[in-house]
């Protein structure tokens, strides 16, 4: 009679099925060559936030490559899962990623964003990093871990969401209906482990009557008629225009003036133009998008340059004061403008990205700035300090600026020697042979949403992250990479007796 194995014999049978590597020496024989082309393909699906066309085509390709690839395929909604099953009752390993993309702002980028185009190693496109190319890994990785021959202790879930970048009710809606996994890696964020992830938060304020002129002009020689920047709060701003018109009744256009708008030289990475037409001029300045979160430092702020270039110069109005509190609000990239100074050893500071100025209805215009707190400020007290700093600002300027926002968030902390920690390094070092610390990270992933998870990859430390960013790319040698370390973190988290109290050492 067959004697059914301990989990400790269960564990060393895993060990030794197979050579150490088998799973990785699969995937470079079997799965290496299919990367770029099926990122190439997800990339092209525009799956913006209210694209349900694109979202809805992206699930039926999703669908093709599990049956492809031999995995099994569930619609849940909002969620897609493609699984490797385990044995009968077995627990469920979560791998977890988004299938959504930002907006891409396609004027600023060199290259198309929704087709990709390889040079120079690198593969670019929206969603290479983030993330679509985790999306790709995470499925041949699977495949080539069922094919090593390991038996699993585990099924292995892939989930993939819809509307991680936008609403972010992909996953509270799935878990109405749907059982989490026992324990999961959100791969959408840095290795060799997230031990913290800072809380989000934005500010909005909103001017009721923008352009309706307020008080004596002074020496202001130019009115402010219409004001427009950014793409989304988690976006540094590549671009900000206004137009403007001559103030001064009876007095010739100053075309001086207008030039004087733009400095030479602009600081670098940024560019200024001014398009003067009879009365009015018309100024764009462009920066550099970037990830408000993860690589604010990569960016460069074309709203708050604008605002230093315009609001002293333009006379007083609600969209004025906007400009001047972008201005104040973006004195720094960590928060002096608004007097968030802490700086803790192991989180740091807090980001600050001043993201953007648009219409809202009823002819308002508002500013939204993106705040990724560091603890122990509770989104309580964040809240009651900014409503402090608009007061101040309001009365200082004789403004009338309402505040808005959403502080609702807090931040995610591990303990960094919590026994999913330990394993995630350990594998991460065997698979690359380097060892490094543990990461905190200002971008906020479904480790919040879904319970038992935690943030694993793909990207890696050493380099700017560039999801968000315009020409977005990922080294394709980094692809191949990131399958190696997680196939590692597969062979050991799923081939093994279920950890007991991971996040706890």
């Amino acid at each position: 009679m067959r004697r059914a194995l301990t989990p400790l014999a269960l564990a060393a049978f895993c060990l030794f099925a197979q050579a150490p590597g088998a799973s990785r020496k699969v995937y470079h024989e079997r799965y290496a060559a299919r990367v770029e082309t099926l990122l190439c393909q997800a990339v092209a699906f525009r799956t913006e936030a209210g694209n349900k066309d694109a979202i809805a085509a992206q699930a039926r390709w999703l669908e093709q490559q599990a049956r492809e690839l031999g995995l099994t395929y569930r619609g849940a909604g909002p969620v897609t899962e493609i699984e490797l099953p385990g044995p009968p009752g077995a627990p469920v390993l979560g791998l977890v990623v988004h299938g959504d993309v930002q907006p891409a702002g396609e004027s600023e980028w060199t290259v198309p964003p929704y087709q990709c185009t390889a040079k120079d190693g690198n593969i670019y496109g929206r969603g290479v990093a983030d993330d679509k190319g985790p999306l790709v890994q995470g499925l041949l990785a699977m495949a080539a871990l069922r094919d090593s021959g390991r038996q699993r202790t585990h099924t292995i879930r892939l989930l993939v969401g819809s509307d991680e970048e936008s609403e972010n009710l992909d996953i509270a809606t799935y878990l109405k209906a749907h059982t989490p996994p026992d324990l999961s890696l959100v791969i959408d964020s840095a290795f060799p482990a997230v031990v913290g992830e800072k809380a989000w938060d934005r500010l909005d304020l909103t001017a009721a009557d923008p352009y309706r002129e307020r008080g004596a002009s002074g020496s202001a020689v130019w009115r402010i008629v219409e004001v427009e920047a950014g793409i989304t709060a988690s976006i540094v701003p590549p671009r900000a225009t206004a137009r403007l018109q001559w103030a001064v009744p009876g007095r010739p256009t100053d075309f001086d003036t207008i030039r004087d708008f733009c400095p030479s030289p602009m600081a670098r990475g940024y560019d200024c133009r001014v398009n003067p037409d009879r009365n009015e001029a018309v100024v764009t300045v462009t920066g550099r998008a970037a990830h408000a979160g993860v690589n604010i430092e990569g960016g460069r702020n074309a709203l708050v340059m604008l605002a230093n270039l315009v609001a002293g110069k333009a006379v007083r109005s609600g969209a004025r004061d906007l400009l001047e509190f972008a201005a104040m609000a973006g004195n720094d990239l960590y928060g002096a403008g608004l007097g968030l100074t802490q700086n803790d050893p192991l989180w740091g500071r807090y980001n600050v990205n001043v993201a953007t100025l648009k219409p809202v209805a009823g002819g308002a215009l508002q500013l939204a700035i993106n705040l990724r707190r560091p603890p122990p400020t509770t989104h309580q007290q964040i809240q009651s300090r900014m409503e402090q700093i608009v007061a101040d600002f309001n009365r200082s300027h004789e403004a009338s600026l309402t505040m808005g926002g959403y502080f609702q968030d807090e931040p995610l902390a591990f303990d960094p020697n919590a026994k999913i920690v330990k394993h995630l390094l350990a594998d991460y070092t065997r698979a690359t042979g380097t060892t490094e610390r543990p990461a905190i990270s200002g971008g906020a992933t479904y480790a919040k949403r879904l319970p038992h998870a935690i943030a694993f990859g793909m990207w890696f430390p050493g380099r700017p992250y560039p999801g968000h960013d315009v020409d977005e790319h990922i080294p394709i040698a980094d692809l191949h990479r990131g399958v190696d370390v997680l196939l590692e973190a597969l062979a050991d988290l799923a081939c093994s007796p279920p950890l007991v109290e991971p996040f706890r050492p």
